[in-house]
């Protein structure tokens, strides 16, 4: 494996099972992640795009152990296969190297602890030797970098607001300075006007600290601001990769066409990505036979209907899964 490469996952499935009747047998499957691979590079931005319900935040939770993976590997740092973890012994070898930021900030922290108290966990749980003092060293400096008041330390979080307590999950986050980490969607919640002050912060962190992050979001213009390549999902799959300069200016694979579309619209919503796209988001219980979006594809041809395209690379080391891609 490339010594640049920290993430290298290959032929990933995530599958939810729906059970029924009167033995609660399984009786359909859900999968959320399908058969995905994809690397990501020492100090990169990978952003992840897709419709809500399309697999991000399953494969965000699959990669710390949140989700069930059904097979696939998950390759950190050439060292170890996360896919095979499956006790938290053994995910507390690399807790401290990947970490992550949610969507809900005031529901990720608990209400019954002080702000330094939140911050400060990590580095209780992953390093013991450490002693009272350095530990409030470290959260102060820490709060500090994200743009919180220090003399805050011993208030709780709801005395804060969503951008204040989503700066807080960042601090908790960076403070057992990791290699890796995974923001799922962590400006959705908050109001447009403190979105771009936290997406600038974690730009400028990432920076400093020299991190890769995979950053996931349905805003298409936060994306290409803070990203240096992008991965589009359609129904558990990775339809196209591409650096994203080359993704906003010369899309290939239809649904990323349409995306791009939806964000020149004045009000984007479901609906107005609908007028654009042909029928709606077909359900993970039955995905179509062949390529999962020709059921709402303008550019079909027959071969769609039988074969499902997998990713081949074209121009720059960009990819895309499609029969009749947009040149």
């Amino acid at each position: 494996m490339n010594e640049n490469i920290i993430l290298k996952v290959q032929n990933l499935n995530v599958e939810f099972p729906i059970t029924g009747g009167f033995f609660n047998r399984v009786i359909n499957t859900v999968k959320a992640v399908n058969n995905v691979s994809f690397e990501v590079k020492k100090g990169e931005i990978i952003g992840i795009v897709g419709e809500s319900g399309c697999g991000k935040s399953t494969l965000a939770k699959a990669l710390v152990g949140l989700a069930p993976i059904k097979n696939g590997s998950i390759l950190f740092n050439n060292q170890f296969d996360l896919a095979k973890f499956k006790t938290e012994s053994k995910w507390r070898k690399v807790r401290k190297d990947i970490q992550m930021i949610f969507q809900d900030p005031i529901a990720s922290l608990d209400p019954r602890m002080t702000i330094g108290n939140i911050i400060a966990e990590p580095l209780k749980i992953l390093y013991s030797g450490l002693s009272k003092q350095q530990i409030k060293t470290k959260v102060l400096d820490m709060m500090s970098k994200v743009g919180l008041n220090v003399s805050h330390y011993d208030r709780y979080a709801h005395e804060f607001s969503g951008g204040q307590c989503q700066r807080i999950g960042i601090a908790r986050a960076l403070i057992s300075n990791p290699k890796l980490l995974i923001c799922d969607e962590p400006v959705s919640a908050l109001d447009v006007s403190i979105q771009a002050q936290v997406v600038n912060l974690i730009k400028q962190l990432q920076k400093n600290m020299n991190i890769s992050v995979l950053f996931i979001a349905h805003d298409l213009s936060i994306i290409k601001h803070i990203s240096d390549r992008i991965f589009v999902m359609y129904l558990g799959n990775i339809v196209e990769s591409a650096v994203t300069h080359d993704l906003y200016t010369y899309p290939r694979h239809p649904y990323s066409v349409a995306l791009l579309k939806s964000i020149l619209l004045p009000k984007v919503d479901k609906q107005s990505l609908n007028n654009i796209l042909e029928g709606e988001l077909p359900s993970p219980l039955d995905p179509p036979r062949g390529c999962p979006f020709r059921t709402r594809c303008n550019c079909v041809i027959e071969k769609c209907s039988i074969t499902k395209p997998v990713l081949q690379t074209v121009e720059n080391g960009n990819q895309v899964a499609c029969f009749n891609p947009n040149k």
